[in-house]
Parts: structure tokens; sequence; C-alpha cells
């Protein structure tokens, strides 16, 4: 297996057609229907199920499309850092990022970044903290920033400051409450929060006060759920940080009473992939 194979595979498994992939690759359908065949021997599997025609993935298909991608993405950044070795400080810079700081915390470090190493690209993915993780793990992003806890055991990292937790809501959904809030306040409101940082805490402190919130939704996108704020389906509970992710919304933000609904950021790299000299410098702005 090799990776003329694993292109091959690949446009075969997003067109769906042998045709169609042909003439993506400006390759014949002979040769690549060829290859496809020595794939299936060679890993002793069925990868595609065939029609008249389309042609679909089957299970097995459907696992090496997800190693495929991985391991064309890791190949891309493996002839990054040797050309970087030779050029400078240059390249791609890969970084993973949850939604939030996508859009609070990383564009003023690398806008700081750019204009000291102009040569350095950058390519971000966007997850949730488990899914920039496996990126991490696997070697596809160098550098990952993410919401605290994490086990931190097999990477190095840096703590950012930590950051109070605000409530986000369209103008007249709290008017009967006063501010700083407290979450008693908030428990008979359709409350919009993360579902690992505050839902939890919220859950567990409108409890002991004998309350049970109404969370209309819980969910990893910060992002999606000021959208929800903004329709006025409930109120969110998000970072501080997170307030301009939505410049042009309806929002009015409000601080919330105790110390026990705050969040931290984590920029954390591999114990066992050695940075690059891009990655290295980029660390250094968050120190």
């Amino acid at each position: 297996m090799d990776f003329r194979q694993l292109k091959y595979f690949l446009a075969v498994a997003e067109e769906g057609q042998i045709t169609k992939a042909a003439q993506r690759l400006h390759v014949t359908q002979p040769p690549l229907s060829q290859q496809l065949i020595l794939l299936e021997k060679e890993l002793g599997v069925q990868l595609f199920e065939r029609g008249k025609k389309h042609i679909r993935l089957t299970e097995a298909g459907n696992i090496l499309r997800n190693r495929a991608e991985q391991m064309m993405e890791l190949k891309k950044v493996t002839l990054n850092d040797l050309q970087e070795s030779t050029a400078g400080i240059s390249g791609r810079l890969m970084i993973g990022t949850i939604p939030s700081t996508a859009g609070s915390i990383l564009p003023g470090h690398i806008q700081k970044f750019h204009q000291r190493y102009p040569k350095v690209t950058f390519h971000v993915r966007q997850g949730e903290t488990l899914k920039i993780l496996e990126l991490l793990n696997v070697g596809i992003i160098e550098i990952g920033i993410v919401r605290t806890p994490v086990d931190y055991e097999q990477y190095d990292y840096i703590l950012l400051p930590e950051e109070d937790m605000v409530v986000g809501a369209l103008p007249g959904m709290l008017s009967d409450c006063t501010e700083p809030l407290e979450i008693s306040q908030l428990a008979e409101k359709p409350l919009l929060a993360h579902h690992r940082h505050a839902a939890p805490t919220i859950v567990e402190h409108c409890r002991q006060q004998g309350l049970d919130p109404t969370l209309l939704c819980t969910s990893d996108d910060i992002t999606l759920l000021l959208l929800w704020a903004n329709l006025g389906l409930g109120v969110a509970i998000v970072p501080e940080s997170a307030v301009d992710i939505l410049p042009a919304s309806s929002l009015t933000f409000y601080k919330l009473k105790g110390p026990y609904l705050k969040t931290t950021t984590a920029v954390l790299w591999s114990k066992k992939h050695p940075l690059s000299a891009a990655g290295s410098h980029f660390i250094e702005f968050f120190k």
C-alpha cells in the first residue's frame, strides 16, 4: 500500500464513481480500477460495494478512508517539516482549536506571529476537545487549543488565565433579574450550556438549592449556543472570551455571581512529536 493507492482510493470514495474519480485524477479508468483491486487483495478486505452507476464504501472502506485521510495529512506535515528545516522559519503550521477560541483567543496570536514570521502559513482545524486531542495524538496537528480538564500525562502545555462564564440573552429575557446574576435566577429559564464545562456545574449548584434547571440545549459548540440565544430560544452560558464571536448579534451579556462557573484554556503539544521551528516559536507567544 503506497500513497498513490491511497490517493486513488480517496478520490473514488469521495466521487462515488470510477469515471469521475479517473477524470479528477487525470488517469484512465482501467489502471485506476486495477489499483483498487490490488489494494483490496493486499489488505484482504472488500473496500467497495460496486453498483451499476455508483460504488459505496463498505464498513472496512470507511475505516480505511478515515485512516487514509490522516495519513495524507501526516504526509503533508512531514514534507512541511522537511522543507522548513532547510528554509528557516517557514512552511505550514497545523493548529487545532475549539470553536470559541478560534474566534477569540487565536486570531490575535496569529496576527502577531504573522507579523514576525510572514513566511509561515496556517492550517486550522476546529472541533470539540476530544477531536482536537485525537488529531494531536496522531500528529496531524502539532498544537491544540482546548478547554480543561485534560489528562496532561502525554502533553506539554501552557494554561492561559482563568476566565469567568457570562450569560448571553436577548434584551428583555432577563428583565426580571438583577446583575450580577445568581444561577438560581436562571433555573426556570431555557438554558443553553456547554455539556462538559458548564452544564454539570449548573445542575449541581441548582439542585443543592432544591431547584431543577431547564437545560434546553447542551453542546460542544459555543457558537451554536450563541446562535440559539440570538434566536430567542434561551439564554447561553459561555466563556467571557466568546462574547465577540457573533459581532452582529443582538445579545446582551451579564456577569454571573460566584466563583464556581469559571473555565480555563490550555495550549497543548504532544510529548511524542517534537515541535517544528514554527511551532516552537508560536508557543512562545502564549508564555
